[in-house]
């Protein structure tokens, strides 16, 4: 989407061109209505500045950003919210949250690789071992994720302490597969543990940023092209990216393990039943 794409390249642009870059993310269905001259009075730069800046993003002129910002627009996929006031009522704080997150989901549907995930499958059906790691937040998406292979009766665990995740990648070997979940891709003890695990002959499989160097050391990327920023959102939308992430690879494998993984978590199911009390609420 291009608010998003305005959003990743936001810090590589000069100081009035980011200026602008505000202006557009938080007004962008009036940057439609108005002309060059028009924005430039709105946002407080010249004219120049925007041509720069829509060179920056790899148009042509302000005319087709225009048409590529109104595709955007057009496609459904709800803006990126950065207003939320300290005085935001119920009703802005729901729409502003589940709009950022339905936003982010549909960017990352629409940017991962079905070969990247069918490979990422085939890998983890038939694992010897399946290890999480993720520090932080990533470390309760990775677990969770675990939680999903656990239930699939496969021998797996997940590790978030780095000293615990960094010796455990050390004694992996061939058929085993490591999983890290890091949304910057930039966290040294995991990138370090991925290459432990690759140099016992394990593989890695990483959902991360595609530009991260995490993804220049995983076996397979599953891209979560997340913009990061400082504000309270991020996380959470990185958060559920992964998680739905999980829930694919999850799938897939049960779908590749076949009949008898169906009935040995019925199975497993039917033990957890017996553990819940009758009746209704």
């Amino acid at each position: 989407m291009m608010l998003s794409q305005v959003e990743e390249m936001r810090e590589q642009l000069r100081p009035s061109e980011r200026k602008l870059a505000d202006y557009v993310i938080e007004a962008p269905r009036e940057v439609l209505d108005l002309s060059m001259t028009e924005v430039a009075a709105r946002a407080g730069v010249s004219q120049p500045t925007i041509a720069r800046f829509c060179h920056a993003l790899g148009f042509s002129g302000f005319r087709e950003f225009k048409i590529r910002l109104a595709q955007g627009i057009a496609s459904g996929v709800p803006t990126v919210y950065r207003d939320v006031r300290p005085d935001e009522g119920a009703p802005g704080l729901i729409a502003k949250v589940f709009d950022r997150t339905i936003g982010t989901l549909i960017e990352v549907r629409n940017s991962l690789s079905p070969d990247s995930v069918e490979a990422a499958v085939e890998l983890l059906a038939n694992a010897a071992r399946i290890e999480f790691y993720g520090a932080g937040g990533s470390g309760i998406a990775a677990q969770d994720i675990q939680h999903k292979f656990f239930r699939l009766g496969m021998p797996s665990v997940a590790y978030s302490d780095p000293h615990t995740y960094s010796m455990s990648a050390a004694l992996l070997g061939p058929g085993d597969v490591v999983v890290t979940v890091s949304n910057t891709g930039r966290t040294r003890d995991i990138i370090e543990a991925a290459r432990s695990a690759l140099a016992r002959g394990a593989k890695v499989i990483a959902i991360t940023h595609g530009s991260s160097p995490l993804a220049r050391v995983a076996s397979i990327c599953l891209f979560s092209n997340v913009v990061e920023e400082n504000d309270v959102f991020s996380p959470m939308t990185s958060r559920m990216s992964h998680l739905a992430i999980g829930d694919i690879l999850a799938v897939g494998v049960a779908l590749r393990r076949g009949p008898e993984l169906v009935e040995r978590v019925g199975q497993a199911k039917g033990v957890i039943g017996r553990l819940r009390i009758d009746g209704e609420g």
